[in-house]
């Protein structure tokens, strides 16, 4: 229940603290008073729609969440406002549409968030709690790509904190005080062993931003609200050599990108593996842990990041492979996807999903899946066939 606490400087508000207690109400959504029609009447046009919010959304599901509210106020139209800004494109992959406000989220509209999680993902969830392995020592390989295909790699974290909405809903207020902590556990992090820097993106000029490959905030960004006050309380932590970077508060709470130029997945994936821990326990005895959902793992604002929030990512460069008709079937095979960059002949592949795995397991996957790839494209620069190279279903 929500209360109504009289500040100091107006005492004489004191007097109608009662009546202002009393009219507290227990469900947070009768709060509001929004001028909206019915389910029917609200439901979103999603005829054009490509994401899985839009293929997954219908207008029973719409009516089952549509007078819910969480606690900080996020309601299931603010859920759904990234889809509807951004429909998608039904040539290119599919984007889950939709972001949590709060963590409470995941479990007041669990409806449609496992499902579009389930979709996304290709896992199912079941009340099972997902595992956790942060043992790089288990990780086979990852330091032996072939570096004349393999140009670099980097691997990332997503975390949230507890007790902070998440940014689209979060106030100037929770996010300076995001910022705050990760000044206090940045510091640790700093006289323990790990030397760097703190940078705060007001502070610095469009040189020192491109210098660090920061770009506004798109248009997207700042329509759902994840840019509100932007650059106010932004801001990157970066260690001496450069291979560790810390977002806070750009796209979520917290981002690790480890960053290797020799194409070491082993060396990058254990720089993360060991700060995350000691951020993580920083953290915990800062009373503000990082969030973990029982049935989901560790939850951030994107239903694409749930469960580990890790994303292993590798430039390749293949000339002959991305042509071949059997690469989608590939890739699915491998659970693994691959984009373009800007230069023709370089690619990023990475994992399509965090949850289902944990941390060493995924990693894994992209170790194997990459050297699949070059294995093929090597086969490919002689005319020989890759038929017996493709997997089984993992």
């Amino acid at each position: 229940m929500w209360k109504v606490k009289s500040p100091v400087e107006f005492p004489m508000e004191m007097r109608y603290r009662p009546i202002l207690e009393s009219l507290v109400p227990p469900d947070p959504m009768s709060q509001f008073h929004l001028k909206r029609g019915s389910p029917d009447e609200e439901f979103p046009d999603l005829c054009r729609n490509s994401t899985w919010m839009g293929r997954i959304l219908t207008p029973a599901m719409y009516r089952r969440q549509f007078n819910r509210c969480t606690h900080s106020g996020v309601i299931f139209d603010d859920v759904i406002r990234p889809g509807l800004e951004e429909p998608g494109d039904r040539s290119g992959p599919a984007s889950v549409g939709c972001v949590a406000g709060d963590a409470q989220s995941y479990i007041l509209f669990c409806d449609f968030f496992d499902r579009v999680i389930e979709a996304y993902h290709e896992h199912k969830i079941t009340s099972q709690t997902p595992e956790s392995d942060f043992n790089y020592d288990n990780l086979k390989g990852g330091d032996d790509l072939d570096r004349s295909y393999a140009v670099r790699c980097d691997v990332s974290v997503v975390r949230g904190v507890e007790d902070f909405c998440f940014p689209t809903h979060c106030s100037r207020g929770e996010r300076r005080q995001l910022l705050m902590l990760a000044r206090r556990a940045l510091q640790r992090l700093e006289d323990e062993e790990l030397p760097g820097r703190l940078l705060l993106l007001e502070e610095l000029n469009q040189e020192q931003q491109r210098e660090l490959n920061l770009s506004s905030p798109t248009s997207s960004q700042l329509r759902i609200g994840v840019a509100r006050d932007w650059p106010d309380a932004r801001a990157i932590w970066m260690s001496e050599d450069g291979s560790l970077v810390i977002w806070v508060n750009l796209d979520d709470h917290l981002r690790l990108v480890s960053t290797q130029e020799d194409a070491n997945i082993a060396e990058a994936f254990k720089r993360i593996c060991i700060n995350l821990q000691k951020l993580e326990e920083y953290y915990r005895e800062l009373r503000h842990p990082f969030i973990w959902k029982q049935q989901l793992g560790w939850v951030a604002s994107s239903p694409a990041d749930v469960g580990t929030g890790l994303r292993i990512r590798v430039h390749l460069k293949l000339q002959h492979l991305p042509k071949h008709k059997r690469l989608q079937d590939v890739l699915k095979r491998l659970r693994i996807c691959m984009d373009r960059t800007e230069s023709s002949a370089l690619y990023v592949v990475s994992n399509a999903a965090t949850i289902g795995l944990s941390e060493v397991e995924l990693t894994q996957l992209v170790v194997d899946g990459v050297k699949l790839l070059i294995a093929m494209e090597k086969r490919l620069e002689v005319d020989r066939d890759i038929d017996e190279l493709v997997p089984t279903q993992k």
